[in-house]
């Protein structure tokens, strides 16, 4: 992952005086799950060739994805499909010579 693109909603949204997104009543907006962020912070482990600490952050996402969901938004399908993917990356950086046989 080279950089992040951050999309603002359409809909309308203010920032307070440290920048940081706001609903119009004043609550803290945040655009991505907190699952997400673990993801995309295991991938930047990944990136960085810290697998000590990807490991760890896909031990934590794991456990996010697999206890009972809180509410039925159908991306459990998904989620897991990036879970399985993410155990793959790993697994391949750790054994990059598993790849040429």
């Amino acid at each position: 992952m080279a950089g992040t693109i951050m999309v603002r909603d359409p809909v309308s949204h203010h920032e307070d005086e440290t920048g940081r997104e706001t609903t119009p009543g004043g609550a803290p907006r945040y655009s991505r799950r907190l699952s997400d962020k673990i993801l995309i912070a295991f991938h930047h482990a990944c990136d960085q060739g810290d697998f000590e600490v990807s490991e760890q952050l896909l031990h934590i996402l794991e456990m996010m994805l697999t206890r009972r969901p809180l509410t039925p938004d159908g991306t459990r399908r998904r989620n897991m499909e990036s879970l399985v993917a993410a155990h793959e990356r790993l697994w391949h950086l750790r054994h990059p010579d598993a790849d040429e046989m």
